[in-house]
């Protein structure tokens, strides 16, 4: 019955969703090239915080726990579970102030409107997922940017999203260059939950009434552990908060 529901309430929602990738390309445009990257980034912000509003068309709604643990003025490396694309609307949003930066795939970089020109000029980076020793250059750029302007880098160890919630392993490399290359930032967990039921009928239709939950977990300092026992403590601390 709620596939069925979801129909004509997913095509509002994808009207709504493309419109506001539209209508925010050549905002993000004008703020980037004519009032630098502050301006920029808020344009960003508004632009998921319309994304957000999308998605409660189809009754979803966010919780993010324990937010305001999150250490400021450091470099922060958030590391997350990944279930859907919704994980990053999310974060952006209700984590703005943090100026969250992303790790991609490079395919995201070109081709979606607001979506690609941010990753391109934000200061995200995109990899290459054959080919990693390109990434290696990409991530160190990554961590020394953080390191310098005390902002974050949300990176999905994962590598590729969980269909069903189920978490995958973790993968060690880009994180350790972020924190090798980053020694004053702490890492900071994060479970996300439900956010795979979004897309559990596929692309369309929508999930309906998901009620996504996002758990900060404590911040875990890079330079007072070895990286094995830092890995260990944080993919512990994501697994162990999961709801599948």
């Amino acid at each position: 019955m709620e596939k069925i529901i979801s129909y004509p309430i997913s095509v509002v929602y994808y009207l709504c969703f493309g419109l506001s990738l539209v209508i925010f390309h050549p905002i993000q445009w004008i703020c980037f090239n004519v009032f630098g990257y502050q301006a920029h980034k808020v344009s960003v912000d508004y632009l998921n915080l319309f994304l957000v509003r999308c998605t409660n068309i189809l009754g979803t709604t966010y919780s993010f726990k324990n937010k305001e643990s999150i250490p400021e003025n450091v470099p922060v490396i958030f590391v997350a579970n990944h279930q859907s694309l919704f994980d990053i609307i999310g974060i952006i949003w209700y984590l703005r102030k943090h100026h969250a930066k992303f790790v991609s795939k490079k395919e995201l970089g070109k081709g979606i409107p607001s979506v690609s020109y941010n990753l391109r000029h934000g200061g995200s980076v995109l990899i290459d997922r054959k080919d990693p020793k390109q990434a290696i250059p990409v991530i160190k750029g990554l961590s020394e940017y953080i390191e310098k302007h005390k902002r974050s880098a949300v990176i999905f160890p994962e590598g590729t999203r969980s269909k069903t919630g189920k978490p995958k392993e973790f993968a060690q490399s880009g994180l350790k260059i972020l924190c090798k290359y980053a020694p004053s930032a702490v890492v900071v967990p994060i479970t996300i939950n439900n956010s795979w039921k979004m897309v559990k009928f596929g692309a369309f239709p929508m999930g309906l009434g998901t009620k996504m939950e996002f758990i900060i977990h404590d911040a875990i300092p890079v330079k007072e552990y070895p990286f094995e026992e830092l890995i260990q403590k944080t993919e512990s601390a994501v697994v162990n908060s999961l709801k599948y």
